[in-house]
């Protein structure tokens, strides 16, 4: 299907590894102009090889940003002059008990996961509106609504991530632009493959009885019980970030694998 996204201008936070990189490559795929980004140069330089192994003609850049560093952010923002599509991507966490959680953490979560949307949002949306056409997608997650309690600082920064979409998006009436949250649910990403290779050592178990026992007793909802995988997640994103979804505009939408309880 061709998605129309031939020369469109994309940043997507980040993007080195991970549900970033696979929406990069898809974008790529699809003609889009790319613009990945990392903390290093290092990674960034790996990311966009890697890319031009698979697409050699691919119009792909990278730009080193800390969302934790707002200097950082002012110079990416600075260093690029147009974006029709933002994919607001980026995000950190850590797995720990509510008391152990502390403003320290709360705070670098709420900057990277939540601010670092507000400020690129704050950037590039007016463009967009003055053009009369663009994309902002915010990758919240299932656990905005499950909220595993080793997760409680997460989840509500990935809650806040909906509240932020619905509200940008209706300052978009009128206009082609919109905006859209996007929940993924467990994903086979590189940090979810470590995590399932250090339990199979742990616990004498094989990867995939790892994974079972997973959706057996912990992601109890799931109705695919399994890891969706970080291209199928891609697949998603990119065509809400294309023309072809011009009626979808202030939505939330679960790519969760059925996880989150409910008919909406």
């Amino acid at each position: 299907m061709n998605l129309h996204l031939t020369n469109k201008s994309v940043l997507i936070t980040g993007s080195t590894s991970g549900i970033g990189f696979a929406t990069a490559k898809l974008f790529i795929n699809e003609g889009a102009s790319v613009i990945i980004n990392g903390r290093s140069q290092k990674n960034i330089d790996k990311a966009i090889g890697l890319i031009l192994d698979e697409f050699p003609d691919a119009n792909i850049s990278g730009v080193v940003a800390d969302f934790l560093d707002k200097n950082s952010i002012s110079n990416l923002i600075d260093s690029i002059k147009q974006v029709d599509i933002l994919i607001n991507n980026v995000g950190i966490y850590k797995s720990q008990s509510f008391q152990e959680t502390t403003d320290t953490d709360w705070t670098d979560m709420l900057e990277v996961n939540v601010m670092s949307g507000v400020r690129l949002s704050r950037a590039f949306l007016p463009q967009m509106i003055e053009k009369n056409w663009g994309r902002i997608l915010f990758i919240s997650s299932e656990c905005a609504a499950l909220v595993p309690e080793d997760l409680i600082a997460y989840s509500t920064t990935k809650a806040a991530l909906l509240s932020l979409s619905r509200g940008l998006a209706q300052t978009t009436r009128g206009t082609n632009v919109t905006v859209n949250a996007v929940l993924p649910g467990s994903t086979l990403s590189e940090g979810a493959e470590n995590f399932l290779q250090e339990q199979s050592e742990k616990t004498n178990l094989s990867k995939k009885e790892v994974t079972d026992n997973f959706f057996k007793n912990v992601r109890t909802s799931s109705l695919l019980e399994r890891f969706i995988s970080t291209e199928e997640l891609a697949n998603t994103i990119v065509y809400l970030a294309s023309p072809l979804s011009a009626a979808t505009n202030g939505a939330a939408i679960k790519v969760d694998g059925g996880s989150i309880p409910g008919i909406i």
